[in-house]
C-alpha cells in the first residue's frame, strides 16, 4: 500500500543526506526529506493527533490517521533558542485536520541565530519513503510517498535485569539528537530498555519519538531499566551515554526540593504561645471560640506487606472505591467544592498513578506505601515545574490523605467541632472547601499569605482568617479559647474573663451591624453626601452568580473564566463556553457582567496546555500574554462571549502591561464580532502591573474602564511572592506604594472620563474601603459573603473625610501606619 503525504512547509526540497547534522543525515530518527522553507509556517500534512510537541516549539510529531507518524523539526540546533522565534498553535494530544497551522516561526530571527533553517521531515513509523527532491513545493502539495510498513516495535520481556538511576545532564533536555543516539545504541543489544521519568511516564529507548514525549528538562531525574539477556549491559551503556553529556553536558542544577514527607516525621513541638499573637489578615471578620488543631501532616503507614501483593491490590482498590463514592457525591453538589472533587477524581483514576502504585506493591510494598510512592513521584515531577503546579500538588496531598484514611477505616472528611477556630501550619484549599458546611468560626495558620488561594476561598465563605502567625500556634492545645480579630491582625490566646466579656460584647455589636447590613442588602451603596459606589461580586460559577443575586450584589465585577478550563483533558469549545456564560448572565437577571478572559499560567496551569518550565512563572507567559500567544484559544473565548445575550456584558483583559496587547486583542475582538454579525462588547483591562498603573491615561484612551487587581499589583509592586510563605506575610495592599499606584490609575482614567474599579482582595477589606472610595474608585467587586457589609460601610462614609484619609494614607510611612489611620477613621463612622 502506498500513501501520499502532503508537505507541511513551503520551500525547496532537498535530500536528507544533505542536512548538516549526522543524526538526520544518517537517518537515525527515520527516513524522509528536508525542506529549506520559504515561509514561516508549519501545517498538518493530514488529519491526526499531536503525539509530541517540544516545549520550545521547534519540533512536532503527528500520528496521522493513515497510520504514519511524522516528525517535523524546524531548523538545525534550534532547541538551543529556548522557544524564542517560535509560536505553537496546538497542544500535545490535540486533534488536527489537514492544513491546520501547527507552528509559526520567525524566519529572520532563525536565520540570524540558528545553525540552519533547513527542516527535516521524517517518517518515524509507518514505512519507507520515495521522494523527488531538488524542487519547490507549496504547503499541502504531495511531498513524498510512503510504501510498506516498518517493524521496530520494542521486544517484550518481563524480567528486569538492571535499574540505573541518574539525572539528565543535557543542557537543552532530551531532544531529537540525543534521543536518536540513545535509540541507536539500544538497538545494538538483545534487550528491552526503557526510560522512566517522574510521575509514572516511561518510553522505550528504541523509540526516539516516545522519548521526546517525556519532555525531560535539564536536571530531570530518570531511571533506565534493562530487560532480557543483555538487559544489564544495555542499561549500563545507555546510562553511561546519557551521563557523558553527548557533547551537550552542563552542570546539574540543585536537586528539586524534597516532596512532602509520606511518613511520620517527629518535630519538636514549640512552646505554647501566650498573650497576643500578630499575623496578617487573609479574610476579614471576628470570632471568639475554642481552638481545634487541623493536622495535615501524614501519618505513618506500614511500608512492607504482610499479606501479599494480590491482597494489597484488593485493599487499594477497595479504598479507591470508597474515595470515589465520596468524591462523586461532592462533585454532584455544585460550587467550587465540586470542581476540587472532580480534580481529585481525575487523579484517583489516573492510569499512570495507579500503575506506579501497583509496581510498588509488586515489589513488596503495602497498599498505603504503594499509593504514597506513586503520589510522591507525581509531586516531585510537579514541583520541578515550579509554583504554577502548587494547587495540583495540594490536590495529590489531599487525595493521599483520603486514600490512607479509607485504608485505615477512618472518616474521609476531617471532623471538626462546630464553631471552632481552626489552627494549622497551613490549610489546603480543598480541605477548606470540604469543611464548608462544618460551621468553622475562624482560621489561624502559621504560614501562608493574604492572597493565597485558601485565603480567597475563606473570604468567599465569610470565614475570618489570619495567616503568618508563626509556628508557635501549632502548640496551642485543642479547646483553648481564642479571640481572632482579623481587622487588627491579632489572636489572643487564653484570654482573661474580662477580655472574653469585652470580646463577646464587641462581637455582639458586630453581629448587630451584620444584621442591619443584611436588612439593607438590596439598597444601593451611596455615601452620606450622595456619591454612588457600585458593589459587585466576584464570581467563579453559576452557583456563585445565583448566590450574589440573593445577597444584593449589583452585578459581577469579575467572572473568573478559568473554572471552565482547569482540571480537564481538553479546552472547552465555543458552544460549551457560550452556554456557561449565558447561564451566568441569565442568573444575574440583567445586572452588569464583567468577564475576565482566560487567566491561565503561573500558578494556574491547564493540563491540556503544556507550558515550558519558567524560572519565574509570575513574570512569564500568563494572562493576556498567553492568550495572544495562543490566539486560537483567545478567539474561541471571544466568539463565545460575543454570542452571549446579555443586557450589559463587558470583557476584561488580565495582566496587561503594554498598549499593543490591548490593540491586538481589540482587533481580534472586532474581527470576530464582524464575522458573527453581532455588536462588539465593551472592552476593559485589569491593572495588575505597575506599568499599567503608571500609564493608565494611555490605556484609558483605548478601553472603557480599568479594574485594579490588588493581589497581583501588590506582589509586583512590593517584590513579594504572594505564594511564598517567607514573603507573603509582608504583602499588604494598603502599603503607601500600592495606594499611590491606585491613585495614579484613577487619575489616568479620569482624564478620559473612564471609571475605575477594584476587584482584588483589598476591595472587601473594611479598613481599605474608605481609602479606596477616597481615592476615587467607583466600583468595588467583592466576595459574595462581603456584599452587604461593604454596602453598609459605604453608606457611612463622608466623601470629603475619605479623600483626606486617602491623601494621608498615600503619604504614610508604611502599611501598619495606614491601618492605624483606617482603624481610627472606622471608629468614627456612624
Amino acid at each position: 500500500m502506498t500513501i501520499a503525504i502532503a508537505s507541511p512547509i513551503a520551500g525547496w526540497i532537498t535530500a536528507l543526506e544533505d542536512v548538516p547534522d549526522p543524526v538526520f543525515a544518517q537517518k537515525m530518527l527515520g527516513d524522509g526529506v528536508a525542506i529549506d522553507p520559504t515561509e514561516g509556517r508549519v501545517v498538518s500534512p493530514g488529519a491526526g493527533v499531536i503525539a509530541t510537541l517540544n516545549p520550545s516549539g521547534h519540533a512536532v510529531t503527528i500520528d496521522l490517521d493513515c497510520g504514519v507518524q511524522i516528525l517535523i523539526h524546524v531548523g538545525i540546533d534550534t532547541v538551543a533558542l529556548g522557544g524564542t522565534g517560535f509560536t505553537a498553535h496546538v497542544a500535545q494530544g490535540a486533534r488536527v485536520s489537514a492544513g491546520d497551522t501547527l507552528i509559526s516561526f520567525d524566519m529572520d530571527y532563525l536565520a540570524r541565530n540558528a545553525k540552519s533553517l533547513i527542516t527535516p521531515i521524517l517518517i518515524t513509523r509507518g514505512g519507507q519513503v520515495t521522494a523527488r527532491t531538488d524542487r519547490l513545493t507549496a504547503c499541502s502539495e504531495t511531498l513524498f510517498d510512503v510504501v510498506g510498513a516498518s517493524s521496530s516495535a520494542p521486544r517484550q520481556s518481563t524480567d528486569v535485569a538492571a535499574v540505573r538511576r541518574l539525572r539528565l545532564p543535557l543542557k537543552h533536555g532530551l531532544h531529537a539528537r540525543p534521543a536518536a543516539r540513545i535509540a541507536e545504541l539500544a538497538r545494538g543489544f538483545d534487550a528491552d530498555v526503557e526510560v522512566h521519568a517522574q510521575g509514572g511516564k516511561r518510553a522505550s529507548a528504541l523509540s526516539p519519538v516516545a522519548m521526546l514525549a517525556l519532555t525531560l528538562p535539564h536536571g530531570a531525574e530518570l531511571t533506565i531499566e534493562g530487560r532480557g539477556p543483555q538487559g544489564e549491559a544495555a542499561a549500563d551503556a545507555v546510562a553511561a551515554l546519557i551521563e557523558s553529556g553527548m557533547g551537550e553536558g552542563s552542570p546539574l542544577p540543585l536537586a528539586a526540593p524534597e516532596p512532602w514527607p509520606a511518613t511520620e516525621v517527629v518535630v519538636e513541638r514549640p512552646a505554647a504561645p501566650v498573650g497576643v499573637l500578630h499575623g496578617v489578615m487573609a479574610a476579614p471578620g471576628f470570632a471568639m471560640a475554642s481552638s481545634h488543631r487541623l493536622d495535615i501532616a501524614p501519618v505513618a503507614v506500614e511500608t512492607t506487606s504482610s499479606l501479599g501483593a494480590e491482597a494489597e491490590r484488593q485493599a487499594l482498590d477497595a479504598a479507591r472505591a470508597l474515595v470515589r463514592e465520596h468524591l462523586t457525591s461532592r462533585a454532584g453538589a455544585g460550587g467550587a467544592g465540586a470542581e476540587i472533587a472532580k480534580a481529585h477524581l481525575a487523579f484517583l483514576d489516573d492510569p499512570a498513578l495507579l500503575l506506579d502504585a501497583h509496581r510498588s506493591i509488586d515489589q513488596g510494598g503495602s497498599a498505603g506505601q504503594g499509593w504514597i510512592s506513586a503520589s510522591q513521584g507525581f509531586m516531585a515531577a510537579l514541583q520541578a515545574g515550579g509554583d504554577r503546579f502548587a494547587e495540583r500538588i495540594d490536590d495529590l496531598r489531599d487525595l493521599e490523605r483520603q486514600i490512607l484514611a479509607a485504608l485505615r477505616g477512618d472518616r474521609l472528611d476531617q471532623e471538626v467541632p462546630r464553631g471552632a477556630i481552626l489552627v494549622a501550619r497551613e490549610i489546603l484549599p480543598s480541605q477548606l472547601m470540604a469543611l464548608g458546611d462544618a460551621g468553622v468560626a475562624g482560621i489561624c495558620t502559621a504560614e501562608g499569605g493574604p492572597t493565597s488561594h485558601a485565603a480567597i476561598i475563606a473570604a468567599s465563605m465569610g470565614i475570618p482568617m489570619l495567616t503568618a502567625l508563626g509556628r508557635s500556634i501549632e502548640a496551642i492545645d485543642d479547646g483553648t479559647i481564642l479571640i481572632l480579630d482579623a481587622g487588627s491582625g491579632t489572636v489572643t490566646v487564653d484570654p482573661s474573663a474580662a477580655a472574653q466579656e469585652a470580646a463577646a460584647k464587641s462581637e455582639a455589636e458586630r453581629e448587630e451591624r451584620r444584621r442591619i447590613a443584611a436588612g439593607h442588602q438590596f439598597e444601593p451603596a451611596v455615601t452620606i453626601d450622595g456619591k454612588p459606589i457600585e458593589v459587585f461580586a466576584n464570581l467563579g460559577s453559576l452557583a456563585d452568580a445565583q448566590a450574589a443575586v440573593r445577597v444584593g450584589a449589583e452585578g459581577c465585577g469579575l467572572l473568573r473564566t478559568e473554572f471552565l478550563f482547569l482540571d480537564r483533558a481538553s479546552a472547552p469549545d465555543e458552544d460549551e463556553q457560550c452556554a456557561a456564560y449565558q447561564a451566568i448572565a441569565d442568573a444575574l437577571e440583567g445586572r452588569p457582567l464583567i468577564v475576565r478572559t482566560l487567566d491561565i499560567g503561573a500558578d494556574k496551569p491547564a493540563p491540556y496546555l503544556p507550558l515550558p518550565p519558567e524560572e519565574n512563572p509570575a513574570l512569564g507567559v500568563r494572562g493576556l500574554r498567553l492568550g495572544l500567544a495562543r490566539p486560537d484559544l483567545l478567539a474561541t473565548q471571544l466568539r463565545a462571549l460575543i454570542r452571549v445575550n446579555a443586557h450589559d456584558l463587558k470583557i476584561m483583559l488580565p495582566m496587561v502591561s503594554s498598549l499593543y496587547e490591548v490593540r491586538d486583542t481589540h482587533a481580534l475582538l472586532k474581527r470576530e464580532a464582524e464575522k458573527l454579525g453581532r455588536p462588539m462588547p465593551t472592552l476593559g483591562i485589569m491593572v495588575e502591573t505597575p506599568a499599567a498603573a503608571l500609564i493608565a491615561d494611555r490605556f484609558a484612551e483605548e478601553v472603557a474602564f480599568l479594574s485594579i487587581g490588588s493581589n497581583d499589583l501588590s506582589q509586583y509592586t512590593l517584590a513579594m511572592d504572594r505564594g511564598n510563605s517567607g514573603t507573603a506575610a509582608g504583602l499588604d495592599a494598603l502599603h503607601p506604594a500600592v495606594l499611590r499606584l491606585i491613585r495614579a490609575t484613577v487619575d489616568g482614567a479620569n482624564r478620559h472620563a473612564r471609571w475605575t474599579g477594584v476587584c482584588g482582595g483589598v476591595a472587601a477589606d473594611p479598613q481599605a474601603i474608605p481609602i479606596l472610595v477616597g481615592l476615587g474608585v467607583t466600583e468595588l467587586s467583592v466576595p459574595t459573603a462581603a456584599v452587604a457589609e461593604t454596602k453598609q460601610i459605604v453608606r457611612q462614609i463622608d466623601m470629603q473625610a475619605a479623600m483626606r484619609l486617602a491623601t494621608q494614607a498615600c503619604d504614610a510611612r508604611d502599611a501598619a501606619t495606614v491601618r492605624d489611620m483606617a482603624r481610627t477613621f472606622m471608629g468614627g463612622l456612624a
